[in-house]
């Protein structure tokens, strides 16, 4: 006869506080790295956008060609117009310098052996980030860009929170609010890519279709380009806010549905990239080098 001592199976101790901690630990681990690893592949995205501007704009300057930036840009060069040949100019240099400097600022190993290069580097950031803004208003509103009002005026709310990102990060850098100006650093990042987000997304969103679809590739305009033209900034934001928020939480569970919704956007970025630089980046740079 079996005992009924031995017969009853013991119990399953609860979760001791230590192994909850644990665990807490892990999922924010796990989210730390999805973060990480997202960041790499839209960091690599974008150089492989910095040279693609600076050798087709570039180069087409250096060979005394500017007419050559209407293969890609409608009206970039206006002969005759000096000023707003000028700024497109500026608008293309700043680009680049925009995106490297944006790179380097979000370093964590050069925040903390080099502190006055990130300080330094992040005024000249924030400065070209709040010309390229204006610049950027000025060539939708007075340089007859492509595209109807709706993405005009989502362009231009854009270069609005570029500049709201901007004055609240300093003012928080000032005031020693490190937390804080981090948050909006952050925003601002995210808010300065809107450029590079659209052609990503709606490159993606061709090949995902196997061609235009929900717009006129004429005219440029459509109701998916005017969703994109939002989309290219608040949903990057939104998913900041989550994630900033899951990284605040205690629960494991959120922590770890944040590192998959992450790492599920890094694939999605990926792709994006990739369609971008088959169908607009390196063609156009085969044609160029």
């Amino acid at each position: 006869m079996i005992s009924p001592a031995i017969a009853i199976p013991p119990r399953t101790p609860p979760n001791t506080p230590a192994d909850a901690s644990a665990q807490r630990d892990r999922a924010g681990t796990a989210l730390a790295w999805s973060a990480r690893l997202w960041f790499a592949v839209a960091v690599g995205g974008q150089l492989l956008f910095a040279w693609y501007v600076a050798v087709l704009y570039g180069g087409a300057l250096v060979q005394g060609e500017p007419a050559r930036w209407n293969a890609v840009m409608p009206r970039g060069y206006v002969a005759g117009d000096t000023a707003g040949n000028a700024a497109i100019g500026v608008h293309v240099l700043v680009t680049v310098v925009i995106v490297i400097g944006g790179a380097l600022q979000l370093l964590a190993p050069l925040r903390r052996l080099a502190p006055s290069l990130h300080r330094w580097n992040g005024r000249v950031y924030v400065l070209l980030a709040v010309v390229s803004s204006l610049i950027g208003l000025y060539m939708v509103w007075f340089r007859g860009a492509v595209g109807g009002l709706a993405q005009h005026v989502g362009i231009s709310i854009n270069g609005v929170l570029i500049v709201l990102c901007a004055v609240f990060a300093v003012q928080h850098a000032r005031a020693g609010r490190i937390a804080l100006h981090r948050r909006w650093a952050l925003r601002l990042f995210l808010a300065v890519s809107g450029v590079w987000f659209f052609r990503i997304g709606l490159m993606a969103w061709i090949v995902a279709n196997c061609g235009p679809a929900g717009f006129d590739p004429v005219s440029f305009e459509g109701p998916f380009l005017s969703f994109l033209a939002f989309a290219q900034y608040l949903l990057p934001l939104a998913v900041l806010e989550l994630y900033m928020r899951a990284q605040a939480s205690a629960r494991v569970a959120a922590r770890i549905a944040m590192a998959g919704a992450m790492l599920v956007l890094s694939l999605a970025t990926a792709a994006g990239v990739a369609a971008a630089a088959m169908i607009l980046w390196l063609p156009h740079l085969s044609r160029t080098i």
